[in-house]
């Protein structure tokens, strides 16, 4: 297949004048400078996607896709209103639960946390945190509490979840653990600082409860935050009575929270509300979308500045080849045709760079994600490892983007050629 005058001889152009050298210098430049620019945009946003995602999991792993509150700080009727929920569409799974903030503490050392009275099978159902136990074990205690023949009791509770409830359990996250050097087996001190009125005003209460299990998100906000007790210990420690702070709601798809947090809203009759993932986390989420958006903004300057080397690269072309260029008119090639010549030179330089850019770009991704060469301090960015989370659409908006702007680095190198008058460099031959 013969290829168009334009575009052989744009190849011809790319070559160096020595024998021998293959491309040009100031082409192999100019190719590099977009590579550069392709593969440090891609991984950027590679990590910024990968960062959103984990942190996301992790953030879906410790708590509920949706949860009902109530505007009275509690729910009395939770059991019939969990049967009345699970039957709305994509919810998958309810469970109860009871919030509060106290102080664990462990001979000298105490820390503030938030304290979550579950129904643990239930709490399996709507969150991972029971599936990320790394000490100990939920089923240990189960089988403690049925050895020692309390069948009479657990029969006459409402639900099987809180046979638990005659062991004041507790379970700490791993950072937890760490922070107030306790293992499974010790016992811990949890205080909250609201409690009965006495003589001398407000007394705080205080009670033990016996580590059975230490988690681990991988998150040091809930690592080093969060403990989990059985609903009835905690529902008696915050004096709640029978009522729990809200419900917790497992959905089918992440992304239609919104869809069932109005539809339930309809549904349910006041002081009841729905409240989804991204309503509690919308500013998170929003500043880690715009922060993606504006490293994207800021490191397409990088293949901007490649472009430059572009117009460089075409512009001394076209000065060299002058001779050339009048030539082909003399032989009748139009301005359309001799523009033609120099942006197909410079898409080449383009769609080369970005080619090698886009494929380094995946490469040192793996590279990263695989061998987790760079570590980092998760009590500050919630994070242990650089995450890596190389998306399609990035791949190719990236690709489009710079082959766009080297398309537009050509211009006006190729007019200024296409309107070269031929009879000046002829004149003296």
């Amino acid at each position: 297949m013969n290829l168009p005058y334009q575009l052989f001889i744009a190849l011809r152009y790319l070559k160096s004048k020595k024998k021998h050298r293959g491309v040009s210098f100031n082409a192999i430049i100019s190719i590099c400078g977009v590579a550069v620019g392709v593969m440090a945009l891609l991984v950027v946003l590679s990590v910024m996607s990968g960062f959103h995602e984990d942190l996301q999991k992790k953030i879906l792993g410790a708590n509920a896709h949706a949860v009902v509150l109530s505007y009275k700080g509690g729910i009395d009727n939770y059991k019939s209103l969990m049967d009345k929920l699970k039957n709305e569409p994509h919810i998958v799974a309810a469970a109860p639960f009871v919030l509060g903030q106290v102080m664990v503490s462990s001979g000298k050392k105490a820390h503030g946390v938030f304290m979550r009275g579950i129904e643990p099978f239930a709490e399996r159902k709507t969150t991972d945190i029971l599936n990320r136990i790394k000490e100990g074990s939920i089923e240990d205690l189960i089988s403690e509490v049925r050895n020692k023949e309390q069948k009479e009791k657990i029969s006459k509770l409402k639900t099987p979840d809180l046979e638990l409830q005659s062991v004041p359990w507790i379970i700490l996250g791993k950072e937890l653990s760490a922070m107030l050097g306790v293992f499974t087996g010790d016992t811990v001190n949890v205080l909250s600082p609201v409690g009965e009125i006495g003589p001398l005003g407000m007394l705080p209460k205080i009670k033990q409860f016996r580590v059975i299990a230490v988690f681990e998100m991988g998150m040091f906000e809930y690592d080093a935050n969060l403990v989990l007790t059985d609903i009835g210990s905690a529902m008696d420690f915050f004096g709640y009575g029978s009522s729990v702070t809200g419900i917790e709601l497992r959905l089918d798809d992440i992304y239609k929270a919104p869809l069932v947090r109005e539809s339930v809203n309809k549904r349910l009759d006041s002081p009841y509300y729905v409240k989804d993932w991204m309503q509690m986390n919308r500013n998170l989420f929003s500043a880690l979308k715009l922060e993606k958006f504006a490293m994207f903004i800021i490191l397409i300057l990088i293949v901007l500045v490649a472009s430059f080397n572009i117009v460089s690269t075409l512009m001394m072309n076209v000065m060299e080849k002058q001779k050339e260029i009048a030539i082909l008119k003399a032989m009748g090639a139009t301005n359309k045709g001799i523009m033609m010549i120099f942006v197909f030179q410079g898409l080449l330089i383009g769609i080369i760079g970005t080619a090698i850019g886009v494929t380094g770009g995946y490469i040192l991704g793996k590279v990263i994600n695989n061998y987790e060469i760079i570590r980092l301090p998760a009590d500050v960015y919630y994070l242990s490892k650089l995450p890596v989370k190389m998306k399609f659409f990035d791949f190719i908006v990236v690709s489009l983007s710079a082959v766009a702007i080297s398309f537009l680095s050509t211009l006006y190198p190729s007019y200024h050629a296409a309107k070269l008058n031929p009879v000046e460099p002829l004149r003296y031959e």
